[in-house]
């Protein structure tokens, strides 16, 4: 099942990237309003030369159908990857992955940064949706699909909740 995803920012994408590469907003952002345990976050590398992020949590099984919960348990853990590459004049791309161990589900896909005509930042998530549940693949994915766009949108709000805090342009966190 394809998947695209579009979150506006208004700030630049330099500043979007170095946010999305500053480690406590990324902490922040992953267990912001979420109804599970973020376990594990890793950024490595810098906007200037391409970096990577990663983040590991937990969540409970009311986000897949119930009649795939016996299959994989009460928690799920969701494994999230971006890894960005160096600017290339004034677009920034990436690759994206998210695996949900226990539930045969993957995401793959790029995401990138490019900027729009009033000075802001449009982020693009473009990617499929796997299931490979016998019987139930199709609502699989599609509950995948939702989840994953609720938890980008999610992720998006949080972005520009934490560009607006920015000193000079709102309150702190």
């Amino acid at each position: 099942m394809h998947l695209t995803v579009e979150l506006t920012y208004a700030a630049d994408a330099d500043d979007v990237a170095a946010m999305l590469a500053d480690e406590a907003f990324v902490r922040w952002r992953a267990g912001r309003g979420a109804s599970g345990t973020v376990e594990q976050t890793d950024v490595t590398g810098s906007p200037a030369t391409g970096f990577t992020v990663a983040v590991r949590r937990t969540l409970p099984t009311d986000l897949i159908p119930t009649q795939v919960r016996p299959f994989v348990g009460d928690r799920l853990e969701v494994r999230q990857a971006e890894v960005w590459e160096a600017p290339s004049g004034n677009l920034r791309t990436g690759t994206i992955a998210v695996e949900i161990a226990g539930a045969p589900v993957r995401v793959t896909g790029t995401v990138r940064l490019e900027p729009l005509p009033d000075g802001g930042t449009r982020q693009v998530y473009d990617g499929e949706v796997r299931a490979t549940v016998p019987l139930f693949a199709a609502a699989v994915a599609e509950a995948a699909a939702r989840a994953v766009r609720s938890t980008l949108e999610a992720e998006g709000a949080a972005g520009q909740e934490w560009l607006a805090a920015r000193p000079g342009q709102g309150e702190d966190r």
